[in-house]
């Protein structure tokens, strides 16, 4: 193999099996996705030791992808129930998975996780950093972070949340903004403290080109954290968020440079109307780099109700420009989500994925659409199901009442609208005493 990572490849005009996979799947010609892939606006995460991947693309052009988060806690440390959230996604398709455990030793249960599953595998070294080290948050170094990285990578994660971007510029500019909910990232929220109490820069700003240099050894995809997300629509697009946003778009041109693709993460909560412009802002200052964005959340109100706050705010997202989704579930600011929360989350953010395809106009993204519409028309109940996001619940709500005449469905009977046009269109009368 003479090149390092999928960018590297196509800057050398290398068309990878990975990049033949993706053309495929997307229906794109393939020397149209090596240029894109080239160019950055297009990643396509795949570590070398990820074996069971099949690769996915994210990107300009390509179906806006979804990410469900999982992993044990200290409150939660059943690995079999994380595993079941795991195999689940993958049933539902969801093309990325984020290991996000938080205590003890995480790495029994991410590597069994790589070793199974074809969706991209995503984690936050910086979670892992305190419960693999086993050290105090301030006792930890830099060349601590490095270690937890480079495990992380040799294990075969496919892309890696860095919050390289808050650095202390961003933090002055964060203090400075008086912010309603401060900061809400994890990651973020245990790198400002480490650099408040060290006195120092943030590591994986000073030493970026070290994990540069890790990331591409292994071909991991950085995604780049966005530390100061708004977690509440009074602190969306204030100056904290756009400051560092600016320095990940430095951030961005550096790691292609060392051919490490790159993905950008953005928010967070934010009103509905301020959606699309921060979409457009994000890709002219990280120069077209594929966006990941976290809902955005459209109100603060909704607790249990978050995957659908989330669903709104993702399907304005991606038709703006937003690549790849980050699922939230009806547990989001409440608790570890359990099965039946991981599965809401995941239809909530794929009927919002595939929305945004279709307003985007991506090839063949209304092709389901059209065959469940006609199979409407026909009243062919077993081929909609078929086509249906959610399968089994589409057919539990229809036998749990079901119709005497199964040409219908048990709220209009034999007065559907589709049972009476079709009997007139074939020429038959509608008759409703006669009939009964």
């Amino acid at each position: 193999m003479n090149y390092k990572t999928q960018m590297d490849a196509a800057k050398k005009g290398i068309i990878t099996n990975e990049m033949k996979i993706v053309s495929r799947k997307e229906s794109m010609d393939e020397n149209k996705l090596r240029e894109l892939v080239a160019e950055g606006r297009i990643a396509i995460p795949a570590n070398i030791n990820h074996k069971s991947l099949s690769p996915e693309g994210i990107g300009e052009g390509l179906r806006t992808k979804i990410n469900v988060n999982l992993g044990i806690s200290g409150d939660c440390p059943d690995y079999t129930k994380e595993m079941e959230k795991a195999d689940m996604s993958i049933k539902f398709g969801v093309e990325a998975i984020m290991d996000l455990s938080n205590y003890g030793k995480t790495n029994t249960f991410r590597k069994e996780l790589i070793k199974r599953s074809p969706a991209m595998i995503g984690t936050v070294p910086m979670y892992d950093a305190i419960g693999y080290l086993e050290k105090d948050l301030m006792d930890i170094k830099a060349s601590d972070f490095l270690k937890v990285v480079e495990a992380h990578a040799a294990e075969g994660v496919d892309f890696m949340t860095i919050h390289a971007g808050i650095n202390k510029r961003a933090v002055e500019c964060f203090k400075r903004s008086k912010r309603l909910t401060n900061i809400v990232s994890r990651g973020g929220s245990l790198l400002f403290a480490w650099m408040e109490m060290t006195g120092n820069e943030n590591p994986f700003f000073e030493y970026y080109d070290d994990f540069l240099g890790i990331l591409r050894e292994y071909d991991v995809t950085i995604s780049l954290g966005d530390a100061l997300r708004p977690g509440s629509i009074n602190d969306s697009s204030d100056a904290g968020q756009l400051s560092e946003l600016i320095e990940l778009g430095d951030l961005t041109k550096r790691a292609w440079e060392k051919d490490v693709q790159v993905m950008v993460e953005g928010p967070g909560h934010m009103a509905m109307n301020e959606i699309a412009a921060n979409m457009t802002i994000q890709k002219r200052l990280c120069h077209g780099a594929p966006f990941y964005v976290l809902g955005p959340l459209v109100t603060d109100i909704a607790p249990g109700y978050d995957h659908i706050t989330s669903a709104i705010g993702g399907a304005i997202a991606a038709a703006n420009g937003a690549d790849f989704l980050c699922y939230v579930t009806p547990a989001e600011h409440l608790r570890l989500p359990d099965l039946s929360d991981v599965k809401e989350g995941i239809v909530a953010s794929k009927i919002a994925a595939h929305a945004a395809d279709i307003a985007k106009g991506i090839p063949n993204a209304r092709e389901i659409d059209n065959k469940m519409s006609d199979a409407r028309r026909r009243i062919d109940w077993e081929e909609m199901f078929s086509y249906a996001i959610d399968e089994d619940k589409a057919r539990a709500y229809f036998e749990s009442t079901p119709p005497t005449d199964r040409h219908t469905c048990s709220m209009c009977g034999k007065m559907c609208a589709m049972r009476t046009t079709n009997k007139i269109l074939a020429g038959e009368k509608v008759e409703f005493v006669t009939e009964k």
